[in-house]
């Protein structure tokens, strides 16, 4: 029997560690954002195989976590990896993943994770067969526990069929709820834990942005129709009324979007980015946030209003 933990309900998502898609971010300031984290008790450290074209983010990792590994779990994906010109490429075959977990463990500088993911289900492999090299990992020890990242409800029953399924991660905010009609009851009904990405919607939804915000060709906001024209005007409106909401309770937008997630039925853990101690700091804050009824319903009644986003990523 595999030893399991118990997923917090805030962690750290560690692709922005990386610094592929947000400048400035520099192997120290990676290392002190994790370290904030774990001061913090942010004790879940959410990180993959691809983020970073060589292991960036889970070199960080390693370096802020030496003297420190007990108490913290360490999640990290497989299954995608980046080729020449910064191109992502999809691999589920079974020898890839199994290649992969051994890098980011020598990366990690650990020996074993807490959780593994599937980064992503590979159309070129069964979802099974890759299911049954996370097995390998289970049966081994080399893992504690496995998940399935970015699947649908059929990927993540064929993935059980094979491999004991602990926990599903998706997008979810609160503009992005589409797993509440097939996929988060069925987690719900197999007790496996939902662990939602993009919570503050890609910085859409920390009330930083502008009307007129321009997105460089570097930054992969620009390809998402939620950042441009008139759905981009719509969300901003949006954000203008939870940030009266916010402001009505003397919380910061980003504590109050990251207290509303971690408060959906069926959502067992929030990640949320980071590239400073700074942003750590006021994230952390979520997690003292109480929301009463009334702000429930009127965030609830704001959504509602904004109506069904355009969000898919453009090719």
């Amino acid at each position: 029997m595999n030893k399991q933990f118990t997923l917090p309900a805030l962690a750290l998502g560690c692709w922005p560690l990386a610094g592929m898609t947000r400048t400035g971010v520099t192997r120290q300031a990676a290392k002190e954002t994790v370290a904030a984290a774990i001061d913090h008790g942010i004790t879940h450290l959410d990180t993959a195989y691809c983020y970073g074209e060589n292991g960036e983010s889970e070199r960080a990792i390693a370096q802020a976590i030496k003297g420190r590994r007990n108490g913290i779990s360490i999640a990290s994906k497989c299954g995608i990896h980046w080729q020449a010109g910064k191109r992502q490429a999809i691999n589920g075959h079974p020898n890839r993943l199994i290649q992969e977990v051994k890098e980011s463990l020598l990366r990690l500088q650990v020996d074993h994770l807490d959780l593994l993911y599937l980064h992503t289900p590979d159309p070129n492999t069964p979802v099974q067969e890759s299911a049954g090299a996370l097995r390998q990992l289970l049966d081994e020890g080399v893992i504690q526990s496995a998940g399935l990242s970015n699947g649908n409800t059929e990927d993540c029953k064929l993935f059980a069929e094979i491999c004991p399924l602990t926990a599903c991660q998706r997008h979810f905010n609160m503009l992005q709820q589409e797993i509440r009609s097939e996929l988060l009851p069925y987690c719900r009904s197999k007790e496996i834990a939902m662990v939602a990405y993009w919570p503050l919607m890609k910085g859409l939804l920390t009330g930083r942005m502008k009307r007129n915000q321009v997105f460089p060709k570097t930054d992969s906001r620009h390809k998402y129709p939620m950042f441009s024209g008139d759905e981009y005007q719509k969300n901003l409106t949006f954000v203008e009324t939870i940030q009266a909401i916010a402001t009505q309770l003397d919380v910061s937008l980003s504590s109050l979007v990251l207290a509303w997630t971690m408060g959906q039925n069926g959502i067992t853990t929030v990640l949320f980015g980071a590239t400073s101690a700074e942003q750590v700091t006021a994230n952390a804050k979520a997690l003292h946030c109480q929301l009463d009824h009334d702000t429930i319903l009127a965030i609830n009644q704001a959504v509602q209003r904004r109506g069904t986003i355009i969000g898919s990523r453009r090719v």
